[in-house]
C-alpha cells in the first residue's frame, strides 16, 4: 500500500540519509532523530510485512504495547532536547510522545474510541512536522523568518 512505500521510502530510507548529513554537520540531535525515526519506519513496514509473506509470526500486542511505549520515551528525551531548540520543534515532538504513548494505550485497551483518538493526534503532529519543516526551508532559503518557528530565548 502507499503508506508502506511511504514508511520504507520517506519516513525509512529518506529520514535515514537526512540523519547521516546532519551528522557530517555535526548536528547530535538531528542525526539521532532522522536515523532513529528512520529506522523506526523500517522496522514498522518489516513488523507489518513479515506476518504477510510467511516470513515470521506477527509480532504479539504486548510486543507491540512494549514497541510503542519505548518510542513514547524515546520521543519524550527528544523532546526534552527541543527546550533548547525552538517552540515548533518542541510541538512536534510533544505530539509524537502523545502519539507513541496513544497508541501503547490503543494496544493495551483494545478501545476503538483511543484509537480514534490516536489518529486525530497522528494527523495533528503530521500537521505540526510539516509545518516546522516548511518553516526551515523557507527561512533558510529566503535569508529571513518567512513561517515563525518560536526561536528558545
Amino acid at each position: 500500500s502507499m503508506i508502506l512505500a511511504m514508511g520504507i521510502f520517506y519516513g525509512g530510507l529518506a529520514q535515514i540519509i537526512a540523519g547521516i548529513m546532519e551528522w557530517k554537520k555535526g548536528n547530535t540531535f538531528g542525526t539521532t532523530a532522522f536515523t532513529s525515526y528512520g529506522l523506526f519506519w523500517l522496522t514498522l513496514v518489516f513488523l507489518l510485512l513479515m506476518p504477510k509473506y510467511g516470513w515470521w509470526e506477527a509480532a504479539s500486542n504486548e510486543a507491540m504495547i512494549a514497541y510503542f511505549f519505548m518510542w513514547g520515551l524515546f520521543t519524550f528525551y527528544m523532546f526534552l532536547g527541543t527546550l533548547k531548540l525552538n517552540r515548533a520543534l518542541q510541538v512536534v515532538f510533544l505530539t509524537l510522545t502523545i502519539l507513541f504513548w496513544l497508541l501503547a494505550i490503543r494496544d493495551y485497551t483494545g478501545s476503538a474510541t483511543i484509537a480514534m483518538i490516536a489518529g486525530y493526534e497522528g494527523i495533528f503532529c503530521g500537521f505540526t512536522a510539516i509545518y516546522a519543516a516548511c518553516a526551515q526551508v523557507l527561512n533558510e532559503v529566503y535569508g529571513r523568518t518567512v513561517l515563525p518557528i518560536g526561536p528558545v530565548k
